[in-house]
């Protein structure tokens, strides 16, 4: 039920961090993967799966470039003769306050992490609505929920990330393509540094963490193989907090 073999997954921001857990994750339960990825040179993930014996491509994938968003998906299905999962993982942050908040830092952000998300699932639609299967899996955000602080187009972007779920679930389901979103918490990578080096910040955090402590990227791993495998056939437009308990405190 858990097993991936014979699929084909893509994903994006997958050089480190969450994304990469979830990329070997999804090759150990036998998918083949497909990396979308700004940097083409960038080949360590790719070794890796490829170490454990799964096939591994790197298509271009710059999400500041619409055009290459646009062709990912095309160039999966050619390279690899199908499209059976995706993960929608890579975004970016930017913090200011509100009242000083840049036009261009706002569309960057929306950009990245909202319209790049459409695009790629519209893509990936055009395939898996026409074959009826497929699973979509997007990254939300506790921010998809509460407001947070100087980070207005983040926020935006990951309530609407929330929403488009949601919409192309009630579209989709019927088609038995799954589209859901997971919920990060605090998790320790590279985008939360800052808040890992905050003394009082992360005092703050790790007490309002029923868990006890930040995640981890390793974290993800069973919960993007539970939401791409058929384990998961009967679950539409849900949004699944990886978070330690935050949301419920």
């Amino acid at each position: 039920m858990f097993r991936l073999d014979g699929k084909v997954a893509a994903i994006t921001g997958a050089t480190r961090g969450i994304g990469r857990q979830m990329a070997i994750a999804l090759a150990e339960a036998g998918a083949k993967v497909a990396l979308l990825q700004r940097n083409v040179n960038d080949h360590s993930v790719q070794k890796e799966i490829e170490a454990r014996g799964q096939t591994c491509i790197i298509v271009p994938c710059d999400l500041e470039d619409q055009s290459q968003v646009k062709a990912a998906i095309p160039t999966v299905v050619n390279e690899l003769g199908q499209i059976d999962i995706l993960v929608n993982n890579a975004g970016i942050q930017r913090r200011s306050p509100s009242v000083s908040f840049s036009e261009s830092d706002w569309d960057d952000v929306i950009n990245v992490n909202l319209k790049c998300v459409w695009l790629l699932c519209q893509e990936a639609g055009k395939f898996m609505v026409p074959q009826r299967k497929g699973k979509i899996i997007n990254m939300a955000s506790l921010l998809s929920f509460q407001g947070g602080l100087t980070v207005p187009a983040y926020a935006a972007a990951k309530g609407g990330v929330a929403q488009l779920t949601k919409a192309l679930s009630n579209e989709w389901a019927k088609e038995n393509v799954n589209v859901n979103a997971i919920v990060p918490g605090y998790i320790a990578t590279d985008m939360n540094e800052a808040l890992l080096q905050d003394e009082t910040r992360n005092r703050q955090i790790l007490e309002r963490i029923p868990a006890g402590r930040w995640g981890t990227p390793e974290d993800f791993m069973g919960t993007v193989i539970f939401l791409a495998s058929d384990a998961s056939n009967y679950i539409h437009g849900h949004l699944l907090a990886v978070d330690g308990g935050w949301l419920g405190r």
